[in-house]
């Protein structure tokens, strides 16, 4: 079976963690026998003149590939903030020339789209076009935050509707899709997984003296984007009501990630008082990840809305206690008071949830044992299943068009 994946959401030479989700649940796809994939994974166009964050597009490769799969990134044209409606459009037609070239020497057999709009709208023409099936994966703000736009909400629908299967990470996410009019039996729920061979446990004392965290320190850790989703702010004005209500004097914020807030995060420690507290440490490499995961005491997450976040299964599987927000896929993940606390995304309630954590004696064999139960193969093998199905569907419908390649290997 040949795949062609099709999304925005794709590491680069620029972005090396950028989508790592896809990249990690494609790979392992690849992996199976009889499995060909490439991916094709469109960067908006801007000039080469550094004038603003943007003008990192300019800087992505137009052909690379990664971990021995071919990746291509075809500019599309978008206006920033305005014409959202239109993304979808202007996607397909700037792809459509490097999809054709590319079909020439892969005839691909199917698909594979991720993030509904505009990625999956664009997939989803595509597929019209060059009479091929799509599937499109469903992975959080593409459904609970776009679906909230009219216009987009119609497109959303479209792309739901037009598709020959959807896949979603959680079933919260699921339930969202279907209240826009999506049947159940078409969308199939398959979470996330994790990589054990980069997220294990190692002793606390090795974790924290590689990444110079005091042994006597007690860590919370947060791993996110600087962007108002991710609620950072919220974690440092609970770490404050730690410092001076709960008597948590040797408590400390490790913030790991980057992005347009970090200027305005450090001056509200500042503001706050807390500064000596918080350790903004900018981006870390996803392969070193884990080590910041097994120093951390507990992990926490403050978002307004997620799918299915990686960044919580990788703590676990260090054997990291998580407190996080009760949305999205979150609940779903964080299913036991033995691995986890969720809460309510309010800087009194997530600092009550925090004191307990640090204070709560956690079984970390047991974390761990329950974060390992769903790998990436798992996942791998589950949505090599839903290509077979909807292959074999339309080789039934279109037996004309089939090509040489062989869907039933895989």
């Amino acid at each position: 079976m040949k795949i062609l994946v099709f999304t925005t959401l794709y590491p680069n030479n620029t972005r090396l963690h950028h989508g790592v989700f896809v990249k990690e649940r494609m790979s392992r796809v690849a992996r199976l026998e009889g499995c060909d994939l490439e991916v094709i994974a469109p960067v908006p166009y801007f000039p080469s003149i550094p004038i603003t964050r943007r003008w990192r597009y300019s800087q992505v490769m137009h052909y690379e590939q990664r971990e021995g799969i071919e990746v291509y990134h075809p500019r599309y044209f978008i206006t920033p903030k305005i014409g959202t409606a239109l993304y979808g459009f202007s996607m397909f037609l700037s792809v459509l020339p490097t999809v054709a070239r590319v079909r020439r020497k892969f005839p691909f057999d199917v698909l594979d789209a991720h993030y509904v709009y505009p990625d999956g709208f664009a997939g989803v023409l595509l597929g019209r076009y060059f009479k091929r099936p799509v599937v499109v994966s469903a992975r959080g703000s593409d459904i609970n935050l776009l679906s909230q736009l009219p216009l987009v909400r119609n497109l959303l629908r479209y792309t739901l509707e037009k598709s020959d299967s959807i896949v979603a990470v959680s079933q919260a996410l699921k339930n969202e899709i279907m209240r826009l009019g999506i049947r159940d039996d078409k969308i199939h729920l398959i979470p996330n997984g994790i990589d054990t061979g980069k997220f294990y446990p190692i002793v606390k004392s090795h974790a924290r003296a590689q990444v110079q965290i005091s042994l006597d320190q007690k860590t919370i850790l947060s791993v996110a984007a600087l962007i108002p989703n991710k609620g950072v702010d919220i974690l440092i004005r609970a770490l404050q009501l730690l410092l001076t209500q709960k008597e948590e004097k040797n408590c400390r914020l490790v913030i790991i990630g980057e992005g347009p807030l970090r200027a305005e995060l450090e001056k509200l420690t500042t503001t706050l008082g807390v500064d000596e507290h918080v350790r903004f440490v900018g981006a870390v490499p996803h392969g070193e990840l884990y080590r910041w995961y097994n120093a951390a005491d507990v992990f926490c997450l403050a978002s307004s809305r997620e799918g299915w976040p990686n960044v919580v299964t990788e703590a676990l599987a260090c054997g990291t206690p998580v407190v996080a927000t009760d949305v999205g896929g979150i609940p779903e993940i964080i299913c036991s008071p033995e691995i986890g606390l969720v809460t309510k995304r309010h800087e009194r309630e997530f600092a009550d949830a925090l004191a307990l954590a640090l204070k709560k004696t956690w079984r970390r064999e047991s974390i761990i044992t329950y974060a390992r139960e769903r790998t990436w193969e798992q996942v791998a093998r589950s949505l090599h299943d839903v290509f077979t199905s909807v292959v074999n569907t339309h080789r039934k419908s279109f037996p004309l068009l089939t090509t040489t390649s062989t869907a039933g290997r895989c």
